[in-house]
């Protein structure tokens, strides 16, 4: 299809097969690069739920009421936005200084950008199929340490990072696929998969290097983020001093139910409007 458009000249050979894409190596002219083709939803091992698409703005009213309905047309705009989170997410994060792959087109369920390579021009192998040194570990994890910040002081969420999702390029950690990627404002989960991800960094580079086990980067980070002073050149301690001030239960369960009243209501405004 690529060829056909006149957007890719020949496909080299295939790079990865993912849990929602196959990659390959494909030549643009005189230009090596990489096709992300997106799989079908029911053959994806990677299902989308709401704590991922949770926050996400659909612009067209139509679309949005055909995702709520789980429509045929209402799965096909679902499996579109899904993939544009991803081409959104690049384009954002590069803009931003991140290093993630850098996006050149995208056209129905194909993602052409950046081939990331080593110092030898070859494509750049995965994280997780290296063996680092103790000093090669504690550089790779805070490079990425400092991408998150970055990445969250442009709103993102990555949701899914891990050794498996981070390329080692000429010019050190790349991070890829992001068709998960959430918005940390609008999502109440953005916290929890905030500090998942750096929990897998940690337990992966606590392999190398044991005492990076015993750091929170997570919660700190998190926490600088909610107190709104959190930016790209922010000086990260990896403790966290968690409260111990017993949680007022009460004033919980009061604002919970406040937010289901309000529910109630509006459900019963919209059905009066629909009468």
């Amino acid at each position: 299809m690529l060829i056909d458009e006149g957007l890719v000249d020949e496909v080299l050979r295939q790079l990865m097969s993912g849990k929602e894409a196959e990659v390959y190596v494909v030549r643009c002219a005189a230009e090596i690069r990489c096709a992300k083709v997106y799989k079908e939803a029911s053959k994806r091992s990677f299902r989308q739920n709401v704590p991922y698409t949770e926050g996400r703005k659909v612009k067209n009213s139509r679309r949005a009421r055909a995702m709520e309905k789980g429509s045929r047309y209402g799965r096909q705009e679902q499996e579109q936005a899904w993939q544009n989170a991803e081409v959104d997410a690049l384009h954002r994060l590069a803009a931003a200084g991140v290093r993630v792959p850098r996006p050149y087109n995208f056209l129905e369920g194909v993602l052409l950008m950046e081939l990331v390579t080593d110092e030898y021009g070859n494509a750049a192998p995965r994280l997780n199929d290296l063996v680092l040194s103790e000093e090669q570990a504690r550089e790779y994890h805070h490079t990425l340490l400092m991408q998150v910040v970055r990445m969250l002081c442009a709103g993102i969420v990555h949701g899914d990072l891990s050794e498996y999702n981070v390329l080692v390029g000429s010019g050190g950690p790349v991070i890829i696929d992001l068709p998960q990627a959430v918005d940390a404002a609008g999502n109440n989960s953005a916290g929890i998969m905030l500090e998942r991800d750096l929990d897998n960094l940690t337990a992966y580079f606590g392999r190398f290097a044991p005492d990076l086990r015993a750091t929170d980067y997570g919660r700190e980070i998190w926490s600088i983020y909610q107190n709104g002073k959190l930016n790209p050149g922010v000086t990260l301690t990896g403790c966290f001093e968690r409260s111990e001030k017993p949680a007022d239960v009460g004033s919980v369960m009061r604002e919970i139910d406040d937010v289901m009243k309000e529910q109630t209501a509006r459900l019963r405004y919209k059905q009066a409007m629909q009468q």
